[in-house]
């Protein structure tokens, strides 16, 4: 199932739509404002808390959680860099780990588990510059998952190079 993403509204206190690939509307992520770490809520069409992502303070590499009904689901930090591509790890509270490596600001990367690909995160498939596609690419009922986890290495890719 592929997800569209509208780019470049990654801007604290802004709501922005992610469609799912007939149209529909399928998360809405509400960015809150005047917080004192950046904190996103990815919400279902019905307005339900799916996921909240925050800043995780004090540590010594940019971090971000991801969390669900107040639990920590997953830790994202970035694992290495090099020159083409960026490389984050997902370190889920089941004790597995997503990796995330790609072109993060070109918004051409994949995610994947034990060397699966899970989703692939995309601009190819659009003509529109500012919109790319989170393709979830296995049977993965959490797709809010997925999509966090996109969000999440953008915004630290971003805030990294200075976008904020």
């Amino acid at each position: 199932m592929k997800y569209l993403v509208r780019d470049k509204i990654f801007a604290i206190g802004d709501d922005y739509w992610i469609d799912d690939e007939h149209g529909r509307h399928a998360f809405l992520v509400d960015g809150k404002a005047l917080r004192l770490r950046d904190t996103l809520e990815i919400k279902d069409p019905a307005g339900r808390v799916l996921i909240t992502l925050r800043e995780k303070m004090f540590s010594i590499r940019d971090a971000m959680t991801i969390e669900r009904d107040d639990q920590t689901l997953a830790t994202v930090r970035k694992k290495r860099l090099s020159l083409l591509r960026n490389h984050y790890r997902v370190s889920l509270a089941d004790g597995t780990d997503l990796d995330v490596s790609g072109r993060v600001l070109d918004r051409e990367f994949t995610v994947e588990r034990d060397g699966e690909r899970v989703a692939h995160i995309s601009r190819k498939w659009f003509r529109l510059r500012d919109t790319y596609a989170v393709d979830v690419a296995t049977d993965d009922p959490d797709a809010a998952l997925l999509i966090a986890v996109a969000v999440c290495v953008i915004r630290m890719a971003e805030r990294e190079r200075g976008d904020d």
